[in-house]
């Protein structure tokens, strides 16, 4: 799976980061006819329609082969920055068109959540080989004509030729080739899907299969053109703010870094505030209570119920591993995630606010799209859209003085080592070893859902019988979510770093670790067996992808 582009600030990134901060400046602004305090007619949503000239000023091309196609992709990515369908140039329609109903801040995303711009798609060829002429050197020994089983090569002008109607794309030729000189094509978005979601429509361009996509976000961060966009929330959580409401972040373990400088809490803290949050917590704290019921699960259960337990944190993996492996979807841990059990810690002290998970993650926001988790997280917000809001409110976090506050409230070291590949592991085990010492546990762990399923059916023939398995959709853990701002390894190792910072190292010593039986209990009064619940979930993750009809 592709990482090429990760951490790589290119005109592609650029046009992006704009579109959100461009959509927050103007939600917090309220509309065209700002007066002399910044505010304007909140029901007037005109400017919506001129935000595309303002970020892609001129008559001059940059990117693509006119200013109008550039416009008209970007006024597609503003629409899915405020949660938006998109609208296509087949026929007339104003990009303002359903902003007011958007504004509401309890709304959420218009299915599917992942979106394929087809005009801004470059119809890539996918799965070709071809060769290239100038490597070509037309040698004597010919070994990739005599190794093809199909007859599919021949030579031309001493150079080779393939024919593609013959060609089986068994690359046979590619690799005896000691020029290197055929080339295998695969579309960027395609070799990055670890669900082979991603196929072609009749004009080549790239069509999701929303029957297997489960919104990891690989396919939109390495697509050279930025033809794929997810929806984002930034406009409804700005209104909620503009509106007065009580409105608490809970932030991912993998924000260290994001924004600059080392990950000051006291920086984040006032960064919050100033985008009008009433509060801030880390979901290191869920996630110290995911790692100490997952512990319990694998205590309980493995090898006497279930041959193996899986992680439940990373819902791109999980809905993946009980969708493809139903017989075994009871060996994926039943456990909350971390960005719901720290809503439920939230709510028990504010039963009104607004929650909004900050993080790295696009599943996230189709996780909290279900029924059982609609009720405990309101928004979903990627560190690259508060980056956008950031920059809507002129805030540069580097040179925030900070509000005071040294740490967050404490979360352990391993609570904090989730957002990287491996440590979800690790902090079960560790508290697994905390209640019973000579227990041995094995581990084995995946990055990337092609692994991840490798993984799942070694498990599923008995190869990992008693073992604790992790699978990360993306590669590298959430550090490497499709909604971070900096490059993989130096966010690693910056979480790495903070997460030794902390006073407490194992997830037991959290001080909330009572809580889990009650906040285990869904606040919304549904009590329906456990199984069911998961299988509803799985469900309704699929169903929230597919476009309303």
């Amino acid at each position: 799976m592709s990482n090429t582009m990760r951490g790589v600030y290119t005109g592609l990134a650029k046009i992006r980061r704009t579109v959100f901060s461009e959509v927050a400046r103007l939600a917090y602004q309220g509309g065209t006819d700002a007066d002399d305090s910044g505010e304007g007619d909140a029901s007037d949503y005109s400017w919506v329609d001129e935000l595309p000239y303002k970020i892609i000023p001129g008559d001059v091309a940059a990117y693509r082969e006119s200013v109008f196609l550039e416009r008209a992709v970007v006024g597609e990515r503003i629409r899915l920055a405020m949660g938006l369908p998109l609208q296509g140039v087949d026929k007339p329609a104003k990009l303002s068109d359903g902003v007011a109903e958007a504004a509401k801040p309890e709304t959420y995303y218009q299915p599917p959540l992942i979106n394929v711009i087809k005009f801004a798609c470059n119809a890539c060829e996918d799965n070709v080989y071809r060769v290239m002429p100038s490597a070509c050197q037309g040698c004597l020994a010919h070994p990739c004509r005599e190794i093809c089983p199909k007859g599919a090569i021949t030579f031309k002008d001493k150079k080779a030729f393939i024919d593609h109607s013959k060609c089986i794309k068994c690359g046979r030729c590619a690799q005896v080739c000691p020029y290197q000189a055929i080339h295998h094509h695969v579309r960027p978005c395609a070799e990055a899907c670890g669900m082979n979601a991603i196929g072609s429509d009749e004009h080549g361009r790239a069509q999701i299969d929303y029957d297997k996509c489960v919104s990891c976000g690989q396919c939109l961060v390495n697509c050279p053109f930025g033809a794929i966009a997810d929806k984002s929330q930034i406009f409804q959580v700005i209104q909620a703010v503009r509106a007065g409401e009580e409105v608490i972040a809970e932030v991912a373990p993998a924000f260290v870094g994001q924004f600059g400088g080392k990950g000051n809490v006291d920086k984040l803290r006032e960064a919050f505030r100033d985008l009008g949050f009433s509060g801030m917590e880390e979901v290191a704290l869920g996630a110290d209570l995911c790692a100490v019921q997952e512990a319990r699960d694998f205590l309980d259960e493995v090898p006497e119920k279930i041959p193996f337990m899986g992680t439940s944190c990373c819902p791109a993996w999980s809905v993946m591993a009980k969708k493809e492996f139903p017989e075994h979807a009871d060996c994926v841990s039943m456990a909350l995630t971390p960005m719901t059990l720290t809503a439920r810690l939230i709510r028990k002290q504010h039963p009104n606010a607004k929650i909004v998970f900050v993080g790295p993650c696009a599943a996230k926001k189709l996780e909290a799209m279900r029924r059982s988790v609609k009720s405990e997280v309101d928004f979903v917000l990627t560190f690259e859209e508060m980056a956008g809001m950031m920059d809507a409110k002129g805030i540069d976090y580097t040179k925030l003085a900070g509000e005071g506050s040294s740490d967050f409230d404490v979360a352990s070291a391993d609570g904090r080592g989730f957002a990287v590949s491996g440590g979800v592991a690790t902090a079960v085990a560790n508290a697994i070893h905390r209640v019973h010492p000579d227990r041995e546990v094995k581990v084995a762990n995946a990055e990337g859902l092609s692994e991840c399923r490798k993984m799942m059916k070694m498990a599923v023939k008995g190869k990992y019988d008693g073992y604790l398995l992790e699978g990360m959709a993306c590669p590298g853990g959430c550090v490497a979510g499709a909604g971070t701002l900096q490059a993989i390894n130096k966010t690693t190792g910056a979480v790495k770093m903070y997460a030794k910072k902390s006073p407490n190292k194992n997830a037991t010593d959290n001080e909330y670790i009572g809580y889990i039986p009650e906040l285990e209990r869904p606040g919304d009064g549904i009590h329906i067996h456990a199984d069911e619940a998961e299988a509803i979930a799985v469900q309704e993750t699929f169903e929230a992808q597919k476009p309303q009809v």
